[in-house]
């Protein structure tokens, strides 16, 4: 029996990544924005790869506020908390109050569910990068990564990549960096975060998720990061519908 257990997982995982060498879309960063747009990507019949360095997918929707497990979205936003299943209660001042632990559970459940697979312990160290185009991520253990082992990574090919890293837009960051290029940013690199203004960080959220590179999308904190504007604190509204503008930004990209 012990022999069928690990051959049933390793066979199990295998098949999982073997299939995902070659994706639709790779999403480096397994937080509210990059969620949703899997779950819609997969939910239209994109074959999408989402990769989280930490163990339990959802970034910062777990901790909810200083530990107070709820978060808050705008009123306005019910129907897509309908769309995942998510309960809330009634507004109040503009504002719907949500379990964090129940909502971390049901981006990530619909996001799979709807045919993403997602990669959690796995960091995406580098980017494919041909023909001034990005075109893949270099993954490897966050485990490997950690302790400094010389292991080569594997690669995943895709015909866009989502940084959906957070704060610090680490992906986006190395790729300006180590190729050499200019972002589609004023300063034609990363800004960095700005100190917390929750409706500004709310607004500029949306509107900084772009591509800001061929091939290379930004949404969530990442794209406020790159663009040089403020944070939010814990109301997630903006983030939602970032993942949301990734996801129609991104198809209207493989459209074409």
């Amino acid at each position: 029996m012990e022999e069928s257990i690990s051959r049933t997982i390793v066979s199990g995982f295998a098949e999982k990544l073997m299939d995902s060498l070659n994706s639709d879309v790779a999403i480096v960063g397994a937080g509210p924005s990059g969620l949703i747009c899997g779950y819609f990507l997969a939910r239209d019949g994109y074959k999408v790869s989402i990769f989280e360095s930490l163990l339990a997918p959802g970034g910062g929707i777990w901790g909810g506020a200083m530990l107070n497990n709820e978060i808050v979205v705008q009123s306005e936003l019910d129907t897509l908390l309908d769309e995942f299943g998510i309960r809330h209660g009634k507004a109040q001042d503009g504002l719907i109050r949500m379990d964090s632990v129940e909502t971390s559970a049901a981006l990530i459940y619909k996001a799979v569910n709807a045919g993403a697979r997602i990669f959690n312990g796995v960091t995406v160290e580098d980017v494919v990068y041909k023909e001034k185009h990005v075109a893949g991520v270099v993954i490897n253990w966050t485990t490997v990564l950690e302790q400094k082992l010389h292991v080569d990574p594997l690669v995943v090919v895709s015909r866009a990549v989502l940084d959906s890293t957070g704060h610090n837009a680490m992906l986006t960051g190395k790729v300006a960096k180590k190729a050499g290029i200019r972002l589609n940013t004023p300063s034609g690199d990363v800004a960095g975060e700005k100190p917390l203004c929750a409706e500004e960080g709310e607004r500029a959220t949306v509107v900084n998720t772009k591509e800001v590179y061929p091939g290379l999308f930004v949404s969530g904190m990442a794209a406020n990061a790159v663009f040089g504007s403020a944070r939010m604190g814990p109301i997630f509204g903006g983030m939602f519908r970032s993942g949301q503008r990734a996801a129609e930004l991104i198809q209207s990209k493989l459209q074409e």
